[in-house]
């Protein structure tokens, strides 16, 4: 990457604000980490400034409150972190203020600080300029740990730069460097795959991958809206607007440039839009009315299969059916096991918070390039478009 890192940097005995992403789930009933590896990623970044005896001030968001009562404290996060690092973790109330701002001074060198949930303060999401400069006062030196939320002009992103010199840390480096390397040279048949239920999200990425790959495999949220444009007449989720014009567009845009373009043709669908819902698997030609596509069904599973496994560089977005509900989880873990028996010398790179949590649990991650949980800060590289999070930061001389 052009920007500095943690390694081009003075650091030594300075405060040093850490933007990480610790957006990790919490069991509902007890509140435990359930998944760290979030957590366990910027571990090498902290050890290495701990290394240079700085006083770490860190910050993150956690969940998506809609407002303070069902805030998510980062108690747990705090927690596990220490377990991890063999130190204790100090928490702050908010991220903040004088009582932070007196907490952030009186650190000493290898002492580590954690600010309250971000989400305490809409105004890092409006990115104000005063939060900026709240945020600022911490420090003496801003890093970027964050690559998931590199895409998100935030105060605690990408406004906070203006204010401090700003670099980043080794796993923004590596996720960066990791993504723009394969994009910038791939090694062919280059194939992605697209699914997930945030629709809004995935349009411009699907408008502009075919000028860079070979495969363009659809299914999730995404597959169902352009399926339910093309006259498949699915009962899906909600389906952008765009979403009728752009599935033709893509199709002759596929065509012009060579694409080979594949949608789910066969899906499992459920009565209801709900866990226990009745569910079989049907033709996607024979899917009733009323009825909802909730996952990928087996034939479609071999087609993908059989297309990525032909290919030399996958790229993987956003699992293929309605994850949140284990009963239809089928789809994206079985393409997560094939993806992870690929051919050696296949690039495989899956992104995405659920997916990541999906291989880690399935214990496949070291049979893969590489796994991230950053999703949207992919699809925007998939764009082709700059991440202000990463723009932001100290370019190399």
């Amino acid at each position: 990457m052009n920007q500095k890192t943690i390694r081009d940097v003075d650091i030594s005995g300075k405060r040093v604000l850490v933007r990480v992403d610790f957006n990790v789930p919490l069991n509902p009933e007890t509140g435990v980490v359930t998944d760290d590896s979030r957590i366990r990623g910027v571990l090498p970044t902290l050890t290495y400034l701990l290394g240079k005896r700085a006083k770490l001030i860190l910050c993150s968001h956690l969940g998506h409150p809609k407002d303070k009562e069902s805030l998510l404290s980062l108690a747990p996060i705090a927690e596990r972190l220490s377990e991890h690092l063999h130190l204790p973790v100090k928490m702050t109330q908010d991220c903040t203020g004088p009582e932070v701002e007196e907490a952030a001074r009186s650190l000493f060198e290898g002492q580590i600080l954690l600010l309250e949930n971000l989400r305490l303060r809409p105004e890092d999401e409006r990115n104000e300029p005063a939060f900026a400069q709240a945020l600022a006062r911490l420090a003496d030196i801003f890093v970027n740990d964050a690559f998931s939320m590199c895409h998100r002009s935030h105060a605690s992103t990408a406004g906070i730069t203006e204010y401090l010199p700003s670099v980043a840390g080794f796993l923004l480096e590596k996720e960066f460097d990791t993504i723009t390397q394969v994009l910038d040279n791939p090694t062919r048949p280059f194939t992605v795959i697209i699914g997930g239920k945030k629709i809004s999200d995935r349009m411009a990425t699907i408008e502009n991958v075919p000028d860079k790959i070979d495969s363009l495999l659809i299914g999730g949220g995404m597959g169902s809206a352009f399926l339910k444009s093309l006259e498949h007449g699915l009962n899906a989720l909600p389906a952008a607007g765009k979403a009728g014009g752009l599935a033709q567009d893509l199709l002759d845009k596929a065509g012009r440039k060579g694409v080979h373009l594949l949608f789910p043709i066969d899906v499992v669908i459920s009565d209801k839009f709900d866990p226990q819902g009745k569910s079989r698997t049907v033709s996607i030609a024979d899917v009733p009315p009323g009825w909802y596509v909730m996952d990928i069904g087996p034939r479609t599973i071999e087609v993908f299969t059989a297309k990525f496994r032909r290919s030399k560089t996958v790229i993987w977005n956003g699992p293929l059916g309605i994850f949140e509900f284990p009963k239809f989880q089928k789809g994206t873990r079985a393409i997560a096991t094939a993806l992870a028996s690929s051919d050696a010398t296949t690039t495989t790179i899956v992104s995405g918070g659920s997916i990541a949590e999906a291989v880690e649990e399935m214990e496949l991650t070291r049979k893969l390039t590489h796994v991230s949980v950053a999703g949207a800060a992919y699809l925007r590289l998939l764009e082709g478009k700059a991440l202000p999070g990463v723009a932001s930061l100290a370019a190399k001389n």
